[in-house]
């Protein structure tokens, strides 16, 4: 069996009004939605998972180590990968170069063309191999950035508004991608502003709202907490 791992977030606390006492926890194989108004916090908290910017307070643990002070690609390389709102994808290469530049990091040469051929397939997106970045759609990128991300293998993924500018067929694409990454033990934390289409593939949500979480549960708590859906879903919010 493939080993089980935990991140957990403890009080955190950044630049007082900000993030103020956060916790959550992401299990592997769980997709968590972390859900708010604009501003309440939500990707300062991402940006802090990741080592962007540093809390002033409180701990980061994956599994039993401790990471609050370790850089970003310490990060990475014990498995926490970043996907941000803004696009990443290097656009004077092709697709097949993009992630193959994650996998020079991971694999050795005589296994990174077998690993990248099944990650294209994983993907479907072998037919945008060859592909300059400069010439990708908006869904197309996405998919490429989070297979070049998947090529490192990580632990966990931090999805910050996957959905965000892209049609729907890229849309319902790119919620398979994130299910089958689940199959594989991935955990993920998610947010963005189509509730609808996180809401559908999560297992636990996280509510933040003024730096703080004000509620979390699975999906039916969620639905059942009326004021919670009136505030922040609408009262005729139906899934």
């Amino acid at each position: 069996m493939k080993n089980l791992h935990r991140l957990k977030i403890k009080n955190i606390q950044y630049k007082k009004n900000i993030i103020k006492d956060i916790s959550l926890i992401v299990n592997s194989g769980e997709i968590v939605g972390l859900f708010g108004p604009n501003g309440s916090g939500k990707t300062t908290i991402f940006n802090i998972i990741s080592g962007i910017i540093k809390q002033d307070s409180g701990k980061i643990f994956l599994d039993k180590f401790e990471i609050s002070s370790l850089p970003i690609y310490l990060r990475c390389r014990m498995g926490i990968a970043y996907l941000s709102q803004e696009s990443s994808i290097f656009l004077n290469i092709s697709v097949y170069k993009n992630i193959m530049s994650a996998l020079e990091i991971k694999k050795k040469l005589f296994k990174r063309k077998t690993v990248l051929n099944r990650i294209l397939k994983i993907f479907k997106i072998e037919k945008l191999r060859d592909k300059l970045g400069s010439f990708l759609s908006g869904g197309e990128k996405r998919k490429v950035e989070i297979a070049r991300l998947f090529a490192t293998f990580p632990k966990f993924i931090l999805l910050d508004e996957p959905f965000s500018g892209i049609d729907p067929i890229s849309t319902q694409e790119i919620k398979q991608i994130i299910k089958k990454m689940q199959e594989k033990k991935i955990g993920m934390l998610i947010t963005d502003h189509n509730i609808q289409e996180v809401l559908e593939i999560c297992d636990r949500i996280y509510i933040v709202n003024y730096g703080k979480i004000i509620f979390f549960g699975n999906l039916k708590e969620v639905l059942q907490n009326k004021k919670i859906k009136q505030l922040y879903f609408g009262k005729k919010f139906i899934l």
